[in-house]
């Protein structure tokens, strides 16, 4: 079984578009969506969901008013100031709680209980060649490193039970707990660069953390066309690197023609010249 994850250094360079279409090429695939902040492969691939689960993202503090004697000292104690006292009443900010549980424990009245957050939720659903792993973390909510690793779990053992010999993971923009919990024991990793100087800032910190975990990383510098000097500059970064430039597809409307389409590029427009130069790309990641 493989495990190929395409990642970003930043949000906007063209990535979950980019992964929509690889998860075309591929016969039989497995897809996860791992940014389960934001998570929108599910607008282009448009899964059929036949799973959906509960996810406990963590704990967080519940005052029993009937009990509670509002001396305060949980306010007292509350590291992150999330509790406060107003009109006499104690007020907790779920927002601002980090599930610590110090406050049940200083409470002399023991009026504080901790309950599970139960609003985040991930799915399965069958795609056009395979299934879609995907995830509606609550606004707010941390552990999204966590959620990725569940969804990780769930869709290795899927393909294992259903012979399936490729799973395509569509990381998080970033540097994170998610992208980390992505990367981690993968088959393969690919960045998608944009031809901006921010793009070429954040693919040295992917790269960094693709090298901590043993990858090297292949990349793809998307909307190349917009700053070709700046390409130029990205992929003789990568030449000193060591790293393989593996695509330059150039600016084009096919992309955001094709989301507002709610289809992947290949689906939208098969023979178009990205649908090729994408095309490409994949046989180079997968060999």
């Amino acid at each position: 079984m493989r495990e190929i994850a395409i990642i970003s250094g930043k949000g906007g360079t063209g990535k979950t578009s980019i992964s929509a279409a690889f998860s075309r090429f591929a016969a039989s695939v497995v897809m996860i969506d791992a940014d389960v902040d934001a998570a929108n492969q599910h607008i282009i691939l448009q899964p059929d969901n036949f799973i959906e689960n509960e996810y406990v993202g963590g704990e967080y503090a519940k005052i029993n008013y009937s009990s509670c004697l509002a001396c305060g000292l949980c306010a007292t104690y509350c590291r992150f100031d999330a509790i406060r006292q107003q009109k006499g009443t104690m007020i907790i900010e779920e927002s601002a709680c980090e599930g610590c549980k110090l406050c049940t424990h200083v409470c002399p009245a023991k009026s504080i209980t901790m309950e599970e957050d139960r609003e985040s939720r991930w799915y399965v659903g069958k795609i056009k060649n395979g299934v879609l792993f995907h995830a509606r973390l609550a606004p707010g909510m941390d552990n999204s490193g966590k959620l990725v690793s569940l969804l990780r779990s769930e869709a290795k053992e899927y393909a294992k039970t259903n012979n399936k010999k490729l799973i395509l993971i569509d990381g998080s923009p970033g540097v994170g707990c998610p992208v980390i919990s992505t990367i981690t024991g993968v088959s393969k990793v690919a960045i998608v660069v944009e031809a901006t100087q921010s793009a070429l800032h954040d693919l040295k910190r992917a790269v960094e953390i693709s090298r901590e975990f043993h990858h090297i990383p292949d990349v793809i510098i998307n909307k190349y066309s917009l700053n070709e000097k700046i390409s130029n500059e990205i992929e003789n970064w990568c030449t000193d690197n060591e790293l393989k430039v593996i695509g330059k597809i150039p600016f084009d409307p096919v992309f955001h023609k094709a989301v507002q389409a709610r289809m992947p590029i290949p689906d939208f427009q098969p023979g178009h010249p990205v649908s090729k130069l994408l095309f490409e790309c994949w046989k180079s990641i997968i060999g």
